[in-house]
């Protein structure tokens, strides 16, 4: 058991952590030159373009969303002319999605211009300061596998 002390200060963490994290990923969103997704759209063209081709539900699932809210993504996605639905050749009621060149270089620029941008912050950083950020990351990494764990069937 922990002290009240203690508890205060580890949720002061967590809070500092939560806020820093969406600090910089807000920084990184907004270094990334007219960019008009939307977090769930930009989340999705990605898992297509790292597993695809995807069926609806199978991204639906990689992304923790309700088929219907991937249906609204996909369509907005579709009208972007970012990705691109096929028939399934082994299921013709279904389709699968797939990223276009268009959606392929949006991506590509949108991550190098947030990697410029950290890059660029970094460059500031002393030599110590790095090595400390090179130890957070082999920690942040487990917090993000703890995700799979987190997400798995219990019982």
């Amino acid at each position: 058991m922990t002290s009240p002390a203690a508890d205060q200060e580890q949720q002061a963490e967590v809070t500092r952590l939560r806020l820093a994290i969406a600090r910089l990923y807000r920084q990184m969103a907004q270094a990334s030159h007219s960019q008009d997704l939307t977090f769930a759209q930009l989340s999705a063209l990605a898992r297509i373009e790292e597993h695809g081709p995807l069926r609806l539900g199978e991204l639906a699932t990689k992304e923790s969303v309700a088929a219907p809210s991937m249906t609204r993504t996909l369509t907005a996605l579709s009208f972007a002319g970012l990705i691109e639905r096929e028939p399934d050749p082994s299921d013709g009621r279904s389709y699968l999605v797939t990223s276009t060149d268009r959606g392929r270089a949006l991506l590509t620029r949108l991550r190098q211009e947030r990697s410029e941008m950290l890059a660029s912050r970094i460059a500031k950083l002393t030599g110590e300061q790095r090595r400390i950020l090179q130890s957070a990351l082999d920690v942040l990494e487990l917090l993000v596998d703890q995700q799979d764990e987190d997400q798995a069937p219990t019982g």
